[in-house]
């Protein structure tokens, strides 16, 4: 994972990040709440621009990571419960304050933003499909997959690599690049290679597989080859993909619930995300928007999950205003939040240390 890989992930997150953020702000403008700050990035301000008409301070930040949207009313700093005590023993009402809303608008601002990110994912397929294709039948010439102790793997190609040339001979297509894989069973072959925009080139000798046949492998798959359709097929293929994504994501979280043992690998922390966009990024843009795609939906869904500093946690409070007719006790919700964060925190160290020792392992994310 090079730096440039980092760079790109991080650039990928934050616009995440903000495209989730604007959720919350386009709704809660609708819905009449002032918005004071729509920050991209954080840490010290190096740009601002305040809105004339609205009064929103607009902020570009020193550190470009992600961003924020705080409205009025919201000042982060207290429980929902509190804020909400706090701005009904007021002295003045003020109509733009988050807290003078409806329960039921206060929920849909809150909720705006992993609603984006669903928005935001479902775009990028429908964008990729149209703009690169859909995976066709056909095989293309890049790698996708190594099996270890096969020639491809033990001349040290990689995944992302593009085979360029077979004994002199340009490989475009890649019928003809598996058809002469198997022709030469047995036989040295030069293959030249691309990595990164740099030819490589290497001796192997196809062997035979594991279900014995009389041709030749190297030992790798190929990436499918994209091919383009029009705009009914990149929507139906789109929709398909974004509610695989979410079935599966679902699914997963269910399961570190019933059987946490069993899925647990399968769980990426930040550490873990980056090597999955940096291992995509070698594929090229279709499977990176992809991959962006599947971050943009665990953003989503995570950000729904009942737990505090999520949007998820202030939901369900809100919920329980609406059945109740009045707000949590404010001591009561603050054991629940202490309560909850402790648990994510767990969560977090887990993740990120089963994302650091993988990473030592070298263990590959596809």
């Amino acid at each position: 994972m090079t730096a440039e890989n980092i760079v790109v992930f991080l650039l990928m997150l934050s616009i995440l990040v903000v495209l989730h953020e604007y959720g919350h702000f386009l709704v809660a403008r609708r819905c009449g709440v002032r918005v004071t700050d729509f920050a991209v990035g954080f840490g010290p301000t190096l740009l601002r621009w305040t809105s004339p008409r609205s009064g929103t301070n607009y902020r570009v930040n020193l550190l470009p990571l992600g961003g924020y949207c705080q409205m009025k009313g919201e000042d982060g700093k207290s429980t929902e419960a509190e804020q909400q005590r706090d701005f009904r023993t007021g002295d003045v009402f003020e109509h733009d304050n988050f807290q003078a809303k409806k329960p039921l608008q206060r929920l849909a601002i809150v909720c705006a933003g992993p609603v984006a990110n669903f928005i935001v994912a479902l775009v990028i397929l429908v964008g990729s499909a149209l703009a690169f294709g859909v995976p066709g039948d056909l095989p293309s010439t890049t790698i996708y997959q190594l099996l270890p102790d096969f020639p491809a793997a033990r001349a040290g190609l990689r995944a992302g690599d593009r085979i360029v040339s077979i004994d002199g001979r340009a490989i475009q297509d890649g019928n003809i690049l598996v058809d002469t894989i198997h022709r030469s069973l047995g036989k040295p072959i030069k293959v030249v290679y691309d990595r990164n925009g740099r030819d490589y080139s290497v001796t192997m000798t196809p062997v035979v597989s594991a279900d014995r046949k009389p041709v030749g492998h190297l030992g790798f798959a190929p990436l499918p080859a994209m091919h383009r359709v029009g705009v009914g097929d990149s929507l139906s293929y789109s929709w398909a993909q974004f509610s695989g994504m979410v079935d599966r994501t679902l699914g997963l979280f269910v399961s570190l619930v019933t059987h946490p043992a069993s899925v647990a690998g399968q769980v990426q922390g930040p550490i873990g995300m980056a090597r999955v966009s940096a291992q995509a990024q070698t594929f090229g843009p279709s499977i990176f928007l992809l991959v962006t795609a599947m971050i943009s939906v665990s953003l989503g869904i995570i950000n729904f999950l009942p737990i505090p500093a999520l949007d998820g946690g202030r939901a369900v409070f809100i919920l329980v205003e609406m059945l109740r007719g009045r707000p949590v006790d404010p001591e009561k919700e603050a054991l629940v939040h202490v309560g909850g964060f402790a648990v994510l925190l767990v969560l977090m160290l887990a993740v990120s240390f089963h994302d650091v020792t993988s990473a030592i392992a070298g263990r590959s994310v596809f």
